[in-house]
């Protein structure tokens, strides 16, 4: 019996040592992302997301995007916000145009976690090539692979590159995405 018990134990240890460790998040803006923070908690601490952060704060969607979820959310750089036509940014985080702004960044976001292999995977099985999404906004997006880069669609056509895939967040994911994703 002893023997029996040794084998097993040793049979497991050689199973556990084989098993390959799950890869840490990317840090993003220069700063750990950590799985057992919420997307806010996270996104407060890069460096190329100050923007977002400010609008986000602006929209009063602190609260929804710090809740359970879960949430997929696009979240473009600051340098995406830069390339806005000028003045966009500043008119769209006064008070009074809250609703617009808030429209803009629930456009970026889609219920459900949907991690980059989901969306090839999604995008391979269609017979045009994109996954297609409904965001919480109530807009479309679609994801595209191009090689072995994702791409995401707005409802006007412009195309996003997620940058920076699969930042595993306590309530959903984030990717990083090169453009501000606009519904129509």
């Amino acid at each position: 019996m002893t023997n029996l018990i040794t084998r097993l134990v040793a049979s497991a240890a050689i199973a556990l040592t084989s098993v390959p460790a799950l890869a840490a998040n990317p840090d993003v803006g220069g700063a750990a992302m950590f799985e057992t923070k919420n997307i806010v908690e996270n996104a407060v601490n890069s460096a190329d997301h100050t923007t977002l952060v400010a609008a986000v704060k602006a929209a009063g969607l602190v609260d929804t995007l710090a809740s359970p979820g879960p949430f997929t959310v696009f979240a473009p750089v600051n340098a995406a916000f830069a390339a806005l036509p000028a003045g966009t940014v500043d008119t769209l985080l006064k008070p009074e145009n809250k609703p617009t702004l808030t429209k803009v960044l629930t456009a970026h976001v889609v219920a459900g976690t949907l991690t980059a292999a989901r969306l090839k995977t999604c995008a391979a099985k269609s017979k045009d090539g994109f996954c297609n999404m409904t965001t919480v906004s109530g807009d479309a997006l679609s994801a595209k692979v191009r090689g072995n880069t994702v791409y995401i669609y707005d409802e006007s056509g412009n195309a996003g590159r997620v940058t920076i895939g699969d930042v595993i967040q306590s309530n959903g994911v984030i990717h990083v995405v090169d453009k501000v994703l606009l519904p129509k």
